[in-house]
């Protein structure tokens, strides 16, 4: 039995200015399958710009088959770039950690949650006048959020954002999303806990 994957996010999950195989659900999945588990290709619900609300509409307009076998989120950043509140964010976050869950047959144990990666370390960031701390502070307010509802429906949290901003260079052409090389990190952080969580 091929076991089947579901990869929920934005411009992170969809890999913006990569190729398809750059991005890092089709890299975790690749190295996956070099260790002999059965794991299909990610069916991707993403798209560069989504917030959270916007993700779970594009769900409801989509023809899910649950359950998955393993389900990944990373949501969030568009949140922060268009300044909603971290109020507002817990909610839906909330609201769309359940809906992964579901899509994981009830299983919080089949849904791993990515953290945001800090872009106020970008080019981008750093030649728009930004205030990249502000970024930054706001993104671990965040990702506190996300760690604590993770943690709370017992699934799995994977830190990236460190990775984010220890690798500030590697990034696509547009000096603002990462580059396959960063999601290949990204990929190796996710690999151990998706193996876990497989295994089981």
């Amino acid at each position: 039995m091929v076991l089947r994957y579901l990869a929920l996010g934005d411009s992170y999950s969809i890999g913006e200015g990569v190729p398809a195989s750059g991005r890092w659900p089709v890299q975790l999945a690749a190295r996956l399958r070099r260790e002999g588990m059965r794991l299909g290709d990610p069916q991707i619900i993403a798209t560069t710009g989504w917030t959270t609300d916007e993700l779970a509409a594009a769900m409801a307009r989509t023809a899910l088959a649950a359950p998955y076998d393993l389900v990944s989120l990373l949501i969030g950043v568009n949140n922060q770039y268009r300044g909603r509140s971290a109020g507002e964010y817990r909610h839906e976050f909330r609201r769309m950690l359940d809906r992964a869950v579901a899509l994981a047959g009830q299983r919080a144990a089949r849904v791993l949650v990515l953290s945001i990666p800090d872009w106020g370390v970008t080019s981008f960031a750093r030649g728009s006048g930004r205030d990249t701390a502000r970024i930054g502070a706001e993104l671990d307010v965040y990702n506190a959020i996300a760690r604590d509802e993770t943690l709370r429906v017992r699934a799995h949290w994977v830190d990236i954002t460190g990775i984010s901003r220890g690798n500030p260079d590697l990034l696509a052409d547009d000096g603002l999303h990462p580059s396959a090389a960063q999601y290949a990190r990204w990929t190796q952080a996710a690999l151990p806990v998706a193996r876990s969580m497989l295994a089981r």
